[in-house]
């Protein structure tokens, strides 16, 4: 079915464009290592590009294709290319555009891992960064050097849920003749689309909204042209990075209800983050649907809504917010975000440990900051939830 005239929820449920011919209403799991030619001809024909088909599952994979042709068809790009994890994803962005003495800006409050081994792995192959605050195109531009190839963004920001804007950071960046990659995990293409600003590579970790049911890890990049994805392609086929048929299913799976889970949560969110923010037990909540957020208009001009991650502080610190965490009971204390049950974290100790003090002093990752990812419950237990804990303070 050709999906571009359609709606987005009516695209999560019918684009891939992959029909199987035995006539399964949905793409089966090509739980398979490699396929079957017809003859010697026809393998030669695959290989040589002169013929479409699948050879090997580390090339392409049906199941794995249906996936990545339906995130190419939301995010509005050119391919798509689904990895193992969202780290995968990362890696292969790092690797496809960096190269010794290249530099990259990156938004100082990324997730975690995104940061900390480009701080701790990269520079051994000659490679440099700079975190700074990318919310202010100011401070981006500060740290422009000529030998600076890549600008990563991750708007709304983990867990600080700093926004970006987006137009004015292609403006500079094609100025500069820098690349860009934004990380999309927060919002995913329904709240999103940073290919229609400009960006040239979204990526996300397809272990949170995307899949959304917390029993799968996967990742995806959507590059907006040709070049670039076969950039990409390249270092991510013969780096091994690929996902498997089955986790691809499930991801598959999960993203036919990406609207629906997350209209249900948002709402319930915005109504978190106005108890939050009138406890009086609670220093402040950062959420870019509530007005005394920093970049609240710009949310409101760039996104679709404002999600269902909530970032907030309990008065007393970090043994405060210890006391909250560890008396919940509907709320899940783990870490991940985007699935349909609500979860909630320390990054200081947990997602965002592997960075210094100094790092996570200058992202403003607070030793008391807590990260919520509100899920599809009854909203009224999420609330009574967190109010039996914030008593307990």
């Amino acid at each position: 079915m050709d999906t571009s005239d359609k709606g987005f929820n009516s695209k999560l449920i019918h684009s891939g464009g992959i029909v199987d011919e035995k006539g399964s209403a949905i793409t089966p799991i090509y739980q398979t290592s490699t396929f079957r030619f017809k003859d010697a001809d026809q393998g030669a024909r695959f290989f040589s590009g002169e013929e479409k088909g699948y050879i090997y599952t580390r090339l392409g994979n049906p199941t794995i294709e249906d996936l990545e042709n339906t995130l190419t068809d939301l995010e509005n790009g050119y391919g798509s290319l689904a990895t193992a994890s969202g780290m995968a994803a990362v890696n292969t962005v790092y690797l496809t555009l960096l190269g010794k003495g290249d530099h990259m800006i990156g938004h100082h409050a990324l997730y975690g891992p995104s940061r900390g081994i480009m701080e701790k792995l990269y520079p051994k192959f000659g490679i440099e960064s700079d975190f700074i605050d990318a919310t202010s195109i100011e401070e981006i531009e500060k740290v422009i050097r000529p030998n600076t190839k890549l600008l990563y963004l991750e708007t709304p920001a983990n867990p600080t849920m700093g926004i970006t804007d987006l137009t004015a950071a292609v403006e500079l960046a094609k100025k500069h003749n820098i690349l860009t990659c934004v990380d999309n995990t927060f919002c995913s293409p329904y709240l999103q689309k940073p290919l229609d600003f400009g960006i040239d590579i979204v990526l996300h970790s397809m272990t949170k909204f995307i899949n959304g049911h917390a029993d799968i890890v996967g990742g995806i990049l959507v590059a907006k042209d040709k070049v670039l994805f076969e950039q990409l392609k390249y270092v991510m086929i013969n780096m091994g990075f690929n996902i498997d048929p089955h986790q691809a299913f499930l991801a598959r799976r999960g993203l036919k209800t990406l609207g629906i889970r997350i209209d249900r949560a948002q709402e319930s969110s915005m109504k978190v983050a106005e108890y939050l923010e009138s406890h009086p037990k609670v220093e402040w909540v950062l959420y870019p649907g509530l007005k005394s957020h920093p970049q609240y208009e710009l949310g409101e001009r760039q996104m679709n809504g404002p999600g269902a991650m909530i970032s907030f502080e309990v008065k007393g610190g970090l043994e405060a917010g210890k006391t909250v965490m560890n008396n919940v009971e509907l709320a899940v204390l783990a870490v991940s975000l985007g699935g349909v049950e609500t979860l909630i974290q320390h990054p200081a100790s947990m997602t965002h440990s592997k960075l210094s003090r100094e790092a996570r002093d200058s992202a403003a990752i607070s030793d008391g900051l807590i990260r919520l990812s509100v899920g599809i419950e009854e909203v009224e237990d999420i609330i009574a939830d967190l109010d039996q804990a914030l008593k307990l303070v």
